[in-house]
């Protein structure tokens, strides 16, 4: 636990203390006695008893911590649900985004992805483990360039090649994944090895609607608290990092047993 959480839930715990007692915030009463004859305490009076008992009961703050992460969990997780039923479209079958497996597929997850996050190229073995074990499952890969300017520069190429050939994108997806670092260069390297020309993806990189894709892609990104590579949508649930072809597997059957 951070020592910045610590003073804020000691802070919370003073507070709340403080309003029990019948504090106003930013008071501190000489003694009085109330109608029962009971004399009150100062403010530093009740500091000091706060104080004494979390030193003496420290497991407390865990427990506020973990309830304050669990509500705010949930709180992320509701405005997830919300933004995921309400820009459906945008996620799932955004014109912009590749596709991999089956593109007509029954169930489908989308995949926030940098081409030089290592997690990611990690997790391509994932996806090919899911999509062989799933022959109705759409993958969906969103570009997502959040590491430096070669990444954005390698996704610039990336997007070119889609809309130039997009029946080779899964081809030029897996060997940009396993490859060493991507940037400009090692991009355009792999789409001139498939088949594209250069001048001609060249020209296609500056379409501007690359540059729109990618700021669409950004604010939902943001929509969702997806932060890093890679995040997943699956159903109404989003799941970060790379956790295993198992985890993508159970998210799968939930979907299809909600449907």
């Amino acid at each position: 636990m951070s020592k910045a959480t610590v003073l804020g839930i000691t802070g919370a715990a003073v507070g709340a203390a403080m309003f029990a007692f019948g504090f106003v915030s930013g008071s501190n009463p000489v003694p009085t006695t109330d109608m029962a004859g009971t004399a009150s305490m100062t403010r530093t009076q009740v500091e000091s008893i706060v104080h004494n008992y979390l030193a003496a009961n420290p497991e407390i703050l865990l427990e506020m911590q973990t309830a304050l992460e669990t509500k705010q969990e949930e709180r992320q997780r509701v405005s997830q649900i919300d933004t995921i039923r309400g820009a459906r479209d945008e996620i799932f079958n955004a014109s912009y985004d590749g596709v991999i497996g089956n593109p007509q597929g029954a169930v489908t997850i989308v995949e926030f992805f940098d081409y030089n996050c290592g997690f990611c190229k990690r997790a391509l073995a994932d996806m090919e483990t899911v999509i062989q074990s799933n022959p109705d499952l759409r993958f969906v890969l969103k570009e997502f360039p959040i590491l430096g300017p070669d990444s954005q520069k390698a996704h610039v190429v990336s997007m070119a090649f889609r809309n130039l050939a997009p029946e080779k994108y899964g081809d030029f997806h897996r060997e940009l994944m396993n490859g060493s670092r991507a940037n400009e260069a090692t991009a355009i390297a792999a789409a001139t090895r498939l088949g594209v020309e250069e001048a001609a993806l060249r020209r296609e990189m500056e379409n501007p609607q690359i540059a729109q894709a990618f700021a669409q892609t950004y604010e939902l990104a943001s929509r969702l608290a997806i932060t890093g590579t890679p995040s997943y949508v699956v159903g109404d649930e989003v799941v970060f990092g790379a956790l295993g072809h198992a985890v993508l597997e159970e998210k799968l059957k939930q979907v299809r047993a909600a449907n």
